[in-house]
Formats: structure tokens, sequence, C-alpha cells
């Protein structure tokens, strides 16, 4: 809930720095258009048209993000963080429309010349504070854009990085009538207004992909499968896919783990595995889980053992007093050990078992062959998703193997041991 109202709260912050960004850029309109009417100055007008399109263009944004802030309903249960991609689209039209207009203002620029008597002073001034007051719109949309992921203001940033531009193309078109060169400033507006068409088109572009699904983030969708493989439990990663919903993520994974496990217990791993991904992605608004029994061919066994003698070692009766530990990689009817772990923990007086199983829970263990086991020991087997078998004290490893393929060995659903009597088991 808290996550949920921390990013409510970023998308209303996106949804105030686009609105303030509106008034400040209308005002420069207004002023860009009114200085270049009284001084007969056609270039500032036709950037003061220019701004009324990125106003509109952020204003959009604005709206995008108060709907996309809006809280989820019966009707949109999974909130409105589309309409913000909806509204990038229609941005990408309006900045594609804003440059094909540049060009076709540009073209005509060549063809007429223009000429001022006196120097420009306030035309000039105009557009120098448009410069400026981009400059800090821009800036501010960009970070702003980046805290909340939101596609609209950062589409906005570009488009106002390139008003800047076309404000100091104008300034430049400005000075260069008054020196009598005109066709400089026709040029330079038709190679910006290119830069302007080629943004567009690729805002129209993402926003398609992003209402489509499409898979934007193949590296992130590979790290996530990466990341959810090491968690205890899970014995394997099917698909991973993720969609973009306005500023958020949506991810849905299926995950593998043992066909044995309980309900309970695999809809632990299933919040483990969610809670793990929000945690660590920020920008990812929800986790669907999908669990799946393993068909897992190899299967990861350990075993309590007195002496390390492969295949004819004698097992040990108590868990934790082991001296040694064989770990067994089972296949089929195929066997192989994999290691053999040494107990560094036998002169130790207290939780021998809990720091053997910290130590060899690298391993991704899937089974214990033991003949008893302590409270505390067992539970956090358990809780790894490790099965336990009971089996007698003298057999080796080799017959123990036969007497799981064989199926002659119990599970053992409880210590052998109280905690009391688990402190040096």
């Amino acid at each position: 809930m808290k996550k949920t109202e921390e990013k409510i709260s970023r998308l209303k912050q996106g949804r105030r720095i686009a609105f303030i960004a509106t008034i400040v850029t209308l005002l420069l309109a207004v002023m860009k258009a009114a200085v270049g009417y009284i001084f007969d100055v056609k270039v500032l007008i036709a950037d003061a048209l220019h701004s009324v399109a990125d106003m509109v263009a952020i204003a959009a944004s604005g709206f995008g993000l108060w709907l996309a802030s809006r809280k989820k309903s019966l009707r949109f249960p999974y909130g409105l963080y589309k309409a913000e991609t909806l509204i990038t689209l229609v941005i990408g039209a309006l900045i594609l429309w804003a440059g094909v207009e540049l060009l076709r203002d540009g073209w005509q620029k060549l063809f007429i010349v223009i000429t001022i008597q006196e120097f420009p002073l306030l035309p000039v001034s105009a557009s120098i504070i448009s410069i400026l007051t981009a400059y800090f719109i821009a800036i501010k949309e960009k970070s702003t854009g980046k805290i909340i992921g939101s596609q609209s203001l950062l589409a906005n940033a570009n488009e106002s990085f390139l008003d800047i531009a076309t404000s100091f193309v104008v300034l430049v078109g400005i000075v260069l009538s008054y020196l009598h060169i005109p066709y400089v400033e026709a040029i330079v507006i038709m190679s910006i207004s290119i830069l302007i068409i080629k943004l567009g088109i690729e805002n129209l572009w993402k926003s398609f992909l992003v209402l489509m699904d499409a898979n934007l983030e193949p590296q992130l969708q590979s790290e996530i499968k990466e990341k959810i493989n090491e968690i205890y439990g899970v014995k394997g990663v099917g698909e991973v896919k993720i969609r973009q919903s306005g500023p958020f993520r949506m991810v849905e994974c299926n995950i593998k783990t043992s066909p044995t496990l309980p309900l309970y217990k695999a809809h632990e791993l299933s919040d483990r595995t969610e809670n793990f991904i929000t945690d660590n992605y920020e920008h990812i608004e929800s986790v669907f889980i999908h669990i799946e029994p393993s068909e897992k061919e190899t299967i990861s066994a350990i075993i309590p053992v007195k002496d390390i003698n492969g295949m004819n070692s004698i097992v040990e009766g108590h868990f934790g007093r082991a001296p040694y530990f064989v770990i067994l990689k089972i296949n089929g009817k195929n066997i192989e050990i994999e290691d053999f772990y040494y107990n560094e923990y036998l002169n130790e007086k207290k939780h021998i078992g809990v720091k053997v199983i910290k130590a060899v829970i690298r391993y991704k263990l899937d089974i214990l062959f033991t003949s008893q086991i302590g409270e505390i020991s067992f539970y956090m087997l358990k809780d790894s998703f490790v099965d336990i078998y009971k089996i007698e004290e003298g057999l080796s490893v080799s017959e123990v193997t036969t007497g799981y393929f064989n199926k002659t060995f119990e599970k053992i659903v409880k210590p052998t041991h109280s905690l009391e009597e688990s402190q040096s088991v």
C-alpha cells in the first residue's frame, strides 16, 4: 500500500511540473507573438506558434499524468497508467506536425528576403528569454521524468531542448536579417525541423510499441529471470514477460518448484519472488507469479556420513555431529557425487546443524537423508523447500540411493528432537 502511494505521489509530482511548464510556455508564446507582431518580425511569430504546439503537448502530458495518478477502480482494475502512453502518442503527432510546419516555413524563407532597418533589441531580448526559459523547463522535465519514469515528460524534455536550438536559430535569423544575410536562417531552420520530425516519429513509434505490449526491455527481462533463479526454492524459471503501462512496468513470470511442495509453501515462495522483484526494481508496479511443478531431471541430495569412501561411505546417525556430508546429483537412475563437505563446526557446542545448513545451502538442496534431525534444523530446511527422508544409521550411500529409488523411505514430517535436545544436534 505504501509503495502504491509513493508511486501515485510521483505521478502527481510529474503532473505538477507539466502544468507549471504549460503556463510558462503559454506566457512565452504570448510574449513572442506580441513582440513579433508589434515589430513585424515574422520569424518570432513562427516561433510563438511553435511554442503553442509545445504548450499543447505539455498540457496533454500533464493531463495524461493526472489520469495515470487516479486510483484503480472496478472499471479500470489495472489503473489508468496507459493514458500517459496514449498522450505520449498525441505528443509525438504534435511534434511531427510542428516539425513539418517548421520545414515548410524554412523552405519558404529561402525565397523571401527580409530586411530590418534598426537593430531589433526587443525581439532579440525575447529570443534570449525564450532560450533561457526553455533550458530550465527542459532540465526540470528531464530530471522529474527520469525519477517517475514518465515517457511523456521525457518526450517533452527532448522537445524543450530542441526549442532551445530553434529559439537560438530564430535569434540568429533576426540578427542575420538585420545584417541582410537571410538565407542562413532558412537553411538552419530546415535542418532543425528535420531533427524535430525525427523526434516526433520516434515518440510515435515507441508509444505504438508500448500500446501493443511489445517487449522493449530484453536486458531487464534477462536480468529478472537470472535473479529469480537465484531465489532458494525456485527450481527453474519459465517465460518472463514485461509490458509497459505508462511510467510503470507489469511483470508476469512462470517459476518452477518442487512437486511435493505444500500449497501454502508455494504461495509463500510466490510472495517471496514478488517482493524481491518489487523491492529491487522501482518502476515495476505489479508482478504476477505462476507456479508450476518442476520437471527437473537432476535433483541435489545430501547425506551425513562417517567417512569419505565414495558410494560406500557410511551414514552417520546425528545430522549436526556428522564429520562429513556427501552431496549427490541424482538424474533418473544415474548418481554422481558432486562434493564432500567437511563439518568444520564439530568442536562447537550449540546449533551445529544450523551452521552446517547455512554452509551447504549453496548447493540448492532438494533432499536430505538422515536418521535424526533437531527442531531448528528441521524447520530451516523446510523453509528452504528441502524434503527430508528418514534412513537408518550404518547404511552405505549406495544403499540409501537404492532405497530412495525403491521408495522404501518415509518423509520426516516433524523434528526427531525437541528444541532443548536440538541445541547440540
